[in-house]
């Protein structure tokens, strides 16, 4: 944005609030960070929490991957017409994938939105909703190329402890079911070094997790033509003060070479925790895919992953139900998921995505046969993250203490945080008083399928960095009208086998 666009857009008052609304994977929760934070910087302030639609300006951060999509955007649009109507003033503007695909078609099913902006283009928004009011008119910009990496806009963290860092945006993968790479360009990675002085930023702030983030992470280096960047990113994380865990998501096999696995293995800050897209076990739906692997290549870097990491929990997508998919393909899925033994499983009913090769493939399964399929699968690996739980069970664990992940706690007066590994682990409330943040040494008492109990008293409290973040944050959030959350998934893995009608945006 031009220093001449810049101060037309921060010429807002003071009281006008905004909301953001977002759908997909976590691209887009990263861009929606760098949406909040591109308003705030323009002047405007998050509306009350609950305030569904009743803001300034509502943003929809819209994902395209499903079918459905386009028919849930327009549904809240319409509900949010009558309230615009009432509200002179009121802006609508819409982003992201959905966006990108549509462009025109979005006005002119809905003429009430005022703002219409793609992937590529997301710092614009300020500028263009101040068009839109002072024009009169409907503002729609869709770049063909990314203006800005996301990561060098502001940014409104929904975490004070924990943090996204995008390491390159786009992919050059051709999946048939996906339509990604369509709508976020080919792969294009950012330099290392800004990358490293992004996270040391954080971590100044009082950040001590982060995830590396990208459409195909580990294909990290291919733009700059390194094929060890990835790892050679891994092991300088491990050497950053104050940098206490690293993650990563979403890898894909056939960029995950011995490399990574040996960085992951000696770098201690990076956490013994792999998420590992699958999407089939069978090699004849594989190929269809264009997934450039087969069962035993990925059944290969299970076993080399847990050798070298003994305690890794190893998680994954699956899609059931894909286009001529077999009865004979499905049993060579449940195969490798007995022999992959994953913790958890992100499984999905393949649903038609409008404009992807898959879309139109002959074979289409039956409905009642992809949900028969699906409880199957999601009964055999309920079976599984139990018993992967069960080993857990007497292991004594440091969890760094997370905000809003347990839902019952206020009535069980425990407390909720995550392993190393990423599982999700309630502990009975200490005396001493714990921080979001803060790390606590455990000992697992009990295991469920989606997570652990530590029912016995808290072994250690470390009051960390971060917890001073959290509550710094805190503070100055209670000073000020509380804000709207954005409805994202939060920091670390969301709840195991959501029950879906699509495959999700993680599709690497």
């Amino acid at each position: 944005m031009s220093s001449g666009d810049r101060s037309q857009a921060v010429d807002v008052q003071e009281s006008k609030t905004y909301e953001v609304r977002t759908y997909g994977c976590q691209m887009n929760v990263h861009d929606s960070e760098r949406l909040s934070g591109l308003l705030e910087d323009a002047g405007y302030v998050r509306a009350p929490e609950g305030a569904d639609g009743d803001a300034d300006v509502v943003v929809f951060n819209t994902c395209a991957v499903r079918e459905n999509a386009d028919n849930k955007l327009y549904g809240n649009l319409g509900r949010l017409a009558p309230m615009k109507t009432k509200r002179p003033g009121m802006q609508i503007a819409v982003g992201g994938c959905l966006a990108q695909k549509d462009r025109d078609t979005i006005v002119k099913r809905a003429p009430w939105v005022d703002v219409v902006f793609g992937t590529h283009n997301i710092g614009k928004l300020p500028v263009l909703l101040e068009r839109a009011r002072v024009q009169e008119e409907a503002q729609i910009e869709i770049a063909e190329s990314l203006e800005a990496f996301p990561s060098t806009l502001p940014t409104r963290r929904e975490s004070a402890y924990a943090a996204w860092v995008s390491i390159s945006v786009g992919c050059n993968n051709t999946c048939t079911f996906c339509i990604v790479p369509a709508l976020r360009g080919k792969e294009k990675d950012r330099r290392t070094g800004d990358i490293l002085a992004e996270i040391e930023a954080l971590v100044g702030e009082g950040v001590s997790e982060i995830t590396l983030l990208g459409q195909n992470v580990n294909a990290y280096g291919s733009d700059i033509g390194d094929r060890e960047a990835f790892s050679k990113l891994l092991r300088a994380c491990g050497k950053i003060e104050g940098l206490e865990r690293v993650r990563f998501t979403s890898p894909h096999p056939r960029d995950f070479t011995d490399d990574v696995i040996a960085a992951m293995a000696e770098t201690p800050n990076v956490m013994p925790q792999l998420h590992m897209p699958m999407q089939s076990g069978s090699d004849t739906v594989l190929k269809a895919m264009r997934r450039s692997y087969r069962q035993e290549r990925f059944l290969g870097i299970i076993e080399k992953v847990r050798d070298a990491i003994p305690h890794a929990a190893i998680t994954t997508d699956i899609i059931v139900g894909f286009p001529g998919e077999t009865e004979e393909d499905f049993e060579q899925t449940l195969h490798a998921v007995r022999e992959a033994r994953f913790s958890a499983a992100f499984t999905f009913q393949y649903s038609k995505r409008p404009g992807t090769p898959a879309a139109t493939m002959e074979g289409q399964i039956p409905k009642e046969v992809v949900q028969a399929r699906y409880e199957r699968l999601v009964a055999l690996q309920e079976e599984i993250s139990w018993n992967e739980n069960k080993k857990q069970v007497g292991r004594v664990l440091e969890l760094m203490v997370a905000e809003g992940e347990g839902r019952k706690d206020g009535a069980t007066h425990r407390l909720s945080g995550r392993a190393p590994d990423n599982r999700l682990v309630h502990f009975t409330k200490p005396d001493a008083e714990v921080r979001p943040g803060d790390v606590v040494t455990v000992e697992i008492t009990y295991a469920a399928p989606h997570h652990l109990l530590a029912e016995g008293a808290v072994l250690d409290v470390r009051r960390t960095r971060a917890g001073d973040a959290w509550e710094k944050r805190n503070a100055a959030e209670t000073a000020k009208p509380a804000g709207v959350m954005l409805g994202l998934p939060r920091i670390g893995a969301p709840e195991p086998l959501p029950v879906a009608a699509g495959s999700g945006c993680g599709c690497d």
